[in-house]
């Protein structure tokens, strides 16, 4: 079977419809739409069912999804363990979020290579779909996200919570979230749990999907926005920033995302490490 077939048979899965599916594979819905009719034919039997309501799998479907997983998994082992560099026995694959890079998997990185000096690590900056995507398809071995995916194959495993609190370049502001307050998409469970705290708030004039650009924004501009406490505890203790009692604080979990056989030799002893140093930085 066209591994292609099952990279896209899983790539509509994640992306809920074959439009999507189109626009994240560079090519057109008709090619899509001929791949799963390919697919669907050399297995002889249907796999989506097409309707108003959108795309969903069938009976079928489900079965098949763990077996292109699985195929599509071990086509992309092999490839990088092919295609690492002589001096290296091993390749892993970390992704995440921009802001769990920060002051988090940055730290991590030289202790991987401290400890594993054979292994070569290819590190990614990426949001919880393509994330997944990599994951299922085996591109990537660990992934470290607020939102995980569930996924036949996968483990999701809790990593730590962050502390989300609003921080203000003002000392007084006159209310929360002021008129200068930049909003940071942090995903649909900070979502939530914003617009119960204020379901007054019309909307920000500045809005941002990584953390960096509206941290940064605040410091060169003033402002506010919530931000996870060990990325601005320096800018705190510095009086450059402000927390206020008024404003209340919200909890986001974040995880690690990884196979649910990960190699004993290589991904295992990584996620310790990122167990281990997420300990550590939380005990600062």
């Amino acid at each position: 079977m066209d591994t292609e077939l099952a990279r896209t048979f899983l790539t509509v899965i994640t992306s809920g419809n074959f439009s999507n599916a189109a626009s994240r594979l560079f090519v057109t819905q008709s090619t899509v739409s001929a791949r799963i009719a390919a697919l669907e034919d050399q297995l002889g039997c249907s796999l989506f069912v097409r309707n108003k309501a959108g795309t969903m799998l069938t009976p079928a479907g489900h079965r098949f999804q763990s077996y292109a997983a699985t195929l599509v998994r071990t086509v992309e082992r092999a490839r990088h363990e092919i295609g690492i560099a002589k001096s290296f026995r091993a390749s892993v694959t970390i992704g995440g979020r921009f802001g769990l890079w920060e002051e988090l998997l940055f730290v991590c990185l030289p202790r991987i290579r401290m400890a594993l000096p054979d292994i070569a690590i290819h590190a990614e900056l990426a949001f919880e779909d393509e994330l997944t995507q990599g994951l299922v398809e085996g591109r990537t071995h660990i992934g470290v996200m607020y939102t995980p995916q569930h996924r036949p194959g996968l483990v999701i495993e809790a990593l730590l919570e962050e502390q989300l609190v609003y921080v203000s370049s003002s000392n007084t502001p006159s209310q929360f979230p002021d008129e200068d307050y930049v909003h940071i998409d942090w995903g649909p469970e900070f979502d939530i749990q914003h617009k119960a705290a204020f379901p007054d708030f019309l909307g920000p004039g500045l809005t941002a999907n990584i953390g960096w650009l509206g941290l940064n924004h605040i410091l060169a501009y003033g402002g506010s926005g919530y931000f996870p406490l060990r990325l601005v505890k320096s800018q705190l203790a510095a009086g450059v920033l402000h927390r206020h009692a008024g404003a209340p604080d919200f909890l986001l979990p974040a995880y690690l995302v990884y196979s649910a056989d990960p190699s004993p030799e290589t991904v295992g002893p990584i996620l310790q490490i990122l167990r281990d140093t997420t300990a550590d930085i939380l005990r600062q």
